[in-house]
């Protein structure tokens, strides 16, 4: 039969086309800022915006989200601002990890989101273990774990998907299959039927949706979070995209894939063209409202981005904090040499640019 869309109130379904383009533009910049050496490091998520964006509107504040790195989209879609991610790409001292994290590893504790982290998979047990105390508590909430189709050959993802299937774990893992773990393509990655279909040897839920499609993710992701609390399940969904981007600014994609290949996603598939294109037809959005939009956003962007490029770094001695509850013996002598060696040495160092040590 036909597709039915799902009901979505037109401001949230414009909201999210605002945050899927307002993603795309900031990714643009900030990889040409990162080429200009303004930022060390980038990873975008061109040509996945739906997946995020789309997943992240249709759960709740309550739901805690683990992410991995190409995420961003889940934090601009609760709340993170420009200037967060802007301080924490700059590491500067107002960034939330205090400047001791590499760029694009985003934390939001108060959206319900956790510290990103670079070790692949590694979320995703421990989504299940937050799962399992929201079950034992009787919390109302899922827990959600991102992943690539690549970071689910890691032995972490068997582990955390049998936990959560023998334990009644309420978890999402979402699943962006985007075509390539970096340079590996699907087709040399697995021989079966993708990444949803693992979810039967585990006895749990699944279902693969288009990744570009955002009706179809808010659609299935809203049904499989009311299916976790319902029956106390965890779900496999597997969204099917594609990374248009270079893996990280590391890599060169043009080593291992045609640019007919990408042009073609980007032109004939793009999750952000293909909501505008829906939103004009309905007459919610128009081409004198793109393009003040895109006005709007690179200001914001820019405007965010100049502030961030002049703010001092963090003071040096910070990276011996939050190791420990309380500094360990070792740390404190670490930190007094750390310090002697500053008073000593710091003509030698651009000491002007991070917060005063004290």
């Amino acid at each position: 039969g036909k597709a039915k869309l799902p009901e979505i109130p037109d401001e949230k379904l414009v909201e999210m086309y605002r945050k899927m383009a307002l993603l795309s533009k900031m990714d643009k910049i900030l990889l040409q800022s990162q080429r200009q050496g303004r930022i060390s490091f980038y990873m975008t998520c061109s040509g996945e915006e739906a997946a995020v964006v789309g997943s992240a509107a249709a759960l709740e504040m309550v739901d805690t989200i683990f992410t991995q790195y190409r995420e961003v989209g889940v934090y601009l879609w609760r709340g993170f601002t420009l200037d967060s991610v802007m301080n924490q790409c700059f590491a500067t001292h107002k960034d939330n990890t205090k400047g001791r994290q590499m760029p694009i590893h985003y934390s939001a504790k108060s959206l319900n989101i956790q510290t990103v982290s670079s070790t692949l998979a590694t979320q995703v047990p421990n989504a299940v273990g937050y799962a399992y105390s929201n079950r034992i508590s009787g919390r109302d909430a899922v827990s959600v774990a991102f992943f690539g189709e690549g970071a689910a050959s890691e032995g972490d993802v068997h582990a955390a998907m049998n936990m959560a299937a023998t334990l009644s774990c309420p978890t999402l893992f979402i699943c962006r299959n985007n075509g390539y773990a970096i340079s590996t393509s699907t087709k040399d990655q697995y021989v079966g039927d993708g990444i949803v279909v693992r979810a039967v040897g585990y006895g749990m839920r699944c279902i693969r949706i288009d990744g570009n499609d955002v009706f179809a993710v808010y659609a299935g992701v809203k049904a499989a979070r009311a299916l976790a609390l319902e029956q106390s399940c965890p779900v496999l969904i597997e969204l099917m995209t594609y990374r248009v981007g270079h893996h990280s600014t590391s890599d060169d994609s043009t080593a291992y894939r045609s640019i007919d290949e990408v042009n073609y996603w980007d032109r004939e598939d793009s999750p952000v063209g293909r909501l505008a294109q829906h939103l004009i037809t309905r007459g919610l959005w128009s081409t004198d409202l793109e393009e003040s939009y895109a006005k709007e956003c690179r200001k914001e962007i820019m405007t965010a981005f100049a502030r961030a490029e002049s703010e001092k770094g963090p003071n040096p001695l910070w990276v011996f904090d939050d190791v420990y509850d309380s500094l360990s013996d070792h740390l404190v002598e670490q930190r007094r040499e750390m310090r002697e060696h500053l008073e000593r040495y710091g003509e030698n160092y651009s000491l002007e640019k991070f917060m005063p040590v004290e």
